[in-house]
Formats: C-alpha cells, structure tokens, sequence
C-alpha cells in the first residue's frame, strides 16, 4: 500500500510540473528590446504611409500606443490617420485619449474639437474649442466657440464671444470662407464674419434693430458678403 501510494505522489508531481511551467511569468522584455521593437514598428508604420496602406500603419501605432503607453505621439499620429480618413468618431476617441495622457496636445484638442462636431457631440466640441483658444489665442477656434454657442442656443456666452472677436485686431486681416453655391466660396473678414453671427443672435433673440445694425456693420467692412447682404434682406 505504501509503495502504490508514493508512485500515486510522484504521478501526481508529474502533472503539476507542466502547469507550474505552464503559468511561468514571460520573462520582462528589457529596455533595449522596447526599443529595438519600436524602431522596427516605426519603419513599418512609415512604410505603410508610403505605400498608402492605412490598415497597417494603424496596426502599428496601436501596437506601439499599446508599449508605450505615456507617449502621445503615437495617439496624435493614429488620431490624424483617423480623421483623414473620415472616421470621426474612431478619431474622437482617440484624440480624446492621447488628452488623457497630455491635456495640452494642440494636435489632440483640434481632432477632437472637429470631429466630435462631426458626429453631432456639439456641447463636448465646443468644450474642446474653448480649451483650444484658451491654449493657442486662435482666433478661428474662438469663431468656432461662438458658432457653437448659438447653435446651442447659449446667447450670452454666444455674444461674450462675438464681441472678443470683433475687438481683437487679428479679426480684421484673416479671412473665413463660406460656400455661396455649390462649387463657390466667399472669403471674407473674420470680423465681418463675426457681425453677421451677432445679427443670427439678435434675430434668434427677436432684435429686428439690433439684428439690422449688426449686418450694416458687416456689410461696411465687406459689401459684398452674399451671407449678410441675404440676412439684411430677410429683415426687410
């Protein structure tokens, strides 16, 4: 009996041995070898870009996001791909990650901004507009604030926006373009711009005067704005 129960003990030693190697932990891959792999993941990646194999060069920044995951570059690279590509809300979440890691990725906040507009997440987009100006004194992403502001109907905010705009002297020299047909756009002052906003406001608000004065205002700076020149008659 006491020999078939010690064979029984090392039997049963013998099947644990496998598990136990089994479960072994991997061994720690070294500084050198993060490295090393990154280095080939990158040139992978650029290859991909090259031949315009997006697929790959998607693989490969998830791959290295997933090994390096406090570098942000990575994130900003796959958040771009994304966006290029149209796919905006694969582009907003992952833009959105790479703000986790760094809240001050200018890269990160504009494909954020931009494609949660895309969707339709207009109160998220116009978090990361405000952000953005707030970070780069852009005045396009402040336009973009106050745009977004009246399509959410938050007037006040709206105009505090508005009157930032046509105060601020850059207001004057960049333009903005807006589609006047199907094939045609119209550049004109962004302060011009931002007047015929604050007589969208003045008439959401029911401010007929206002609203009137506001597009005189643009029309003086820019006579032939089709946008203001339309408002200006609607009023009549």
């Amino acid at each position: 009996m006491m020999n078939r129960m010690r064979l029984l003990v090392v039997l049963m030693l013998f099947a644990v041995v496998p598990a136990m190697a089994q479960e072994a932990p991997a061994t720690a891959e070294t500084p050198e070898s993060i490295r090393k792999r990154n280095e080939t993941d990158q040139r992978v990646y650029q290859l991909a870009i090259r031949y315009n194999d997006m697929a790959v060069a998607r693989t490969k920044l998830m791959e290295l996001i997933e090994r390096n995951p406090t570098n942000s570059r990575y994130g900003e690279l796959l958040a771009t791909l994304y966006f290029d590509t149209n796919q905006f809300s694969a582009a907003a979440l992952s833009a959105l990650d790479v703000l986790q890691i760094n809240d001050r990725s200018i890269e990160a906040l504009e494909i954020a901004a931009y494609s949660l507009e895309q969707i339709g997440a207009l109160d998220r987009s116009l978090t990361q507009f405000e952000r953005l100006y707030l970070l780069t004194d852009d005045i396009f992403a402040l336009y973009k604030s106050a745009y977004l502001q009246f399509s959410l109907k938050k007037f006040d905010e709206a105009m505090n926006s508005i009157n930032m705009l046509v105060k601020n002297a850059k207001s004057a020299e960049e333009k903005l373009g807006f589609p006047i047909s199907d094939t045609e756009n119209q550049e004109v002052s962004m302060r011009a711009a931002a007047l015929n906003l604050k007589a969208l406001v003045y008439v959401e608000q029911g401010s007929k005067e206002d609203a009137r004065k506001a597009y005189q205002e643009a029309l003086a700076l820019e006579p032939d704005f089709k946008l203001a020149k339309d408002g200006l008659n609607d009023l009549n």
